[in-house]
């Protein structure tokens, strides 16, 4: 059962991580390059050799199996830091071995211009990207000006759209890509940064079937590595000036964060700690006030680079605000209405300050 505060798509919905290597017909490639993902038509590619779109043995850092994708064997790719993408693009702009854009899940589409019978041609619009494509039909129902459960689709005369795209563009594209994408580029750090053993030096080797690094020399071993942090919310209740009890919550503004207002408060777990440990010294340090009544909200992977951000929620307990100036440079309450929605809901933040407006 998914929690009500959960992402809409989960991670393991479509996608076994466990998985062996099948050896499929066509495998699923989660490419990346500069930390940029590879999307074709809004897509991952899924293609039965990676070298049918031009990429060879020679382009290509690192290439591992990292799973099962809708039942395809998955791999993440990172190619070399001068990989020639606009080269790339040119060559596989009629490449007729990526799929269209899927069409296939919308149920009606709305007819923008005509229906060529004898071509077996029409002219639709996306109804998901807005984009106009002349599509080929292979089996349709037709309805009024409506045409439903067309199958198998297939651009004609389309010039694919091939861009790496940042995985914040990827989320607001596909929330279940960038999940695995997300996943994806940290087992692709976690082989760069685990070359070497820490403890000795010597050459590490992947153990067979284990996301494990184990050291040639000394056996030491290497798991991937993730950061847990907290952010959390801080309320307060109390009368405003028509004598009403109103619920207030605590923001702050980051020195490092020049683009961005004021934000929740958070930081990594320290060894030892406790999540509520963290929560009460992190909100110690950076505003000043003593809290209580520290409750669980939610989890999120936040590949950036490899963190789990545990999302909290608690109450104002002491305290005055008072910032170090450095770290933060100022903190504040704010009612629900002196709070804008957050402009992207990829953060957890986003559903933690929803949470408040909605709920206190």
């Amino acid at each position: 059962m998914k929690d009500e505060n959960s992402l809409k798509v989960e991670i393991h919905d479509n996608y076994n991580l466990d998985g062996e290597i099948q050896n499929t017909e066509n495998k699923y490639y989660f490419i990346f390059h500069q930390r940029k993902l590879l999307l074709v038509n809004n897509q991952v590619p899924l293609i039965s050799d990676i070298e049918k779109i031009y990429i060879n043995e020679v382009d290509i850092k690192n290439k591992i199996f990292i799973g099962l994708f809708y039942d395809n064997d998955c791999f993440a790719v990172e190619l070399n830091e001068d990989f020639n993408e606009e080269d790339f693009i040119l060559k596989n702009k009629d490449n007729d071995i990526f799929e269209s854009a899927d069409l296939n899940q919308i149920e009606k589409l709305k007819i923008e211009d005509f229906y060529d019978e004898a071509e077996h041609n029409l002219t639709i619009k996306n109804i998901e990207s807005g984009k106009i494509k002349n599509l080929k039909i292979d089996e349709m129902n037709q309805s009024g000006d409506e045409y439903s459960k067309i199958k198998n689709l297939k651009p004609k005369s389309n010039e694919n759209e091939i861009i790496f795209h940042n995985l914040f563009i990827v989320f607001e594209i596909n929330e279940e890509v960038y999940l695995i994408s997300g996943r994806a580029i940290q087992i692709i750090d976690w082989e760069n940064n685990h070359q070497f053993c820490g403890r000795c030096g010597a050459k590490t080797v992947t153990m067979p079937g284990r996301r494990v690094k184990i050291c040639s020399e000394c056996g030491f071993k290497s798991f991937t590595r993730i950061s847990p942090s907290i952010i959390t919310t801080i309320t307060k209740a109390e009368e405003n000036e028509n004598g009403e009890i109103e619920n207030k919550l605590l923001m702050a503004k980051h020195s490092y964060h020049k683009g961005m207002g004021y934000t929740l408060v958070a930081g990594f777990l320290e060894a030892g700690e406790t999540i509520e440990d963290a929560v009460k010294r992190e909100v110690r340090e950076e505003v000043g006030v003593e809290v209580e009544d520290i409750r669980y909200f939610a989890s999120q992977s936040w590949p950036f680079p490899n963190s789990l951000m545990i999302g909290c929620t608690c109450k104002y307990k002491s305290g005055e605000i008072k910032v170090d100036g450095s770290e933060i440079v100022d903190a504040k309450w704010f009612s629900k209405e002196e709070i804008d929605n957050p402009p992207l809901d990829i953060s957890i933040f986003s559903r933690l300050v929803e949470d408040f407006k909605e709920n206190y």
